[in-house]
């Protein structure tokens, strides 16, 4: 039976999914107490990147966790994705990792601050930009969207 206390994180993620970056920060959270990890993966089906599928990397985010990492499947569209699992889960705070600025569709349709409408933390994480503290992924999330600055 699972403690009460349980922090219960939606992972939300596509090619980035068992990106090292994002597996230190599933570790990280899943070291500071008892936690759930959900991964969501939006547009699963586009089928243009056959070395890639979720089967890997749940088994990727569960051994970070040390724990079974559920799976979800979203649609097309990432935000009424992420709305759905919201909306059906009893989620903490979100974590979504993303591909780098440069070819992100999901930073360049603003994905980030339109699921922080939602109400629940949102950690950024991007493969590929340096190391940031947790302080400064909070901070520079507004200039992650800003489309071009």
């Amino acid at each position: 039976m699972e403690p009460a206390s349980s922090t219960r994180v939606l992972v939300v993620a596509n090619r980035t999914a068992a990106t090292e970056r994002l597996l230190d920060e599933v570790r990280r959270r899943a070291e500071r107490g008892p936690s759930e990890f959900t991964l969501l993966v939006p547009d699963v089906g586009n089928g243009k990147h056959p070395d890639w599928t979720p089967e890997v990397a749940l088994r990727s985010l569960s051994r970070a966790a040390g724990r079974r990492v559920e799976g979800r499947v979203g649609g097309p569209d990432p935000v009424a994705a992420v709305e759905a699992a919201v909306r059906d889960g009893d989620f903490d705070e979100i974590i979504i990792s993303t591909l780098p600025k440069k070819t992100s569709q999901w930073l360049r349709r603003d994905l980030i601050r339109r699921v922080e409408r939602l109400g629940l933390p949102v950690t950024a994480i991007v493969p590929g930009a340096r190391k940031l503290s947790k302080e400064e992924v909070v901070e520079d999330m507004g200039r992650f969207n800003a489309g071009g600055m």
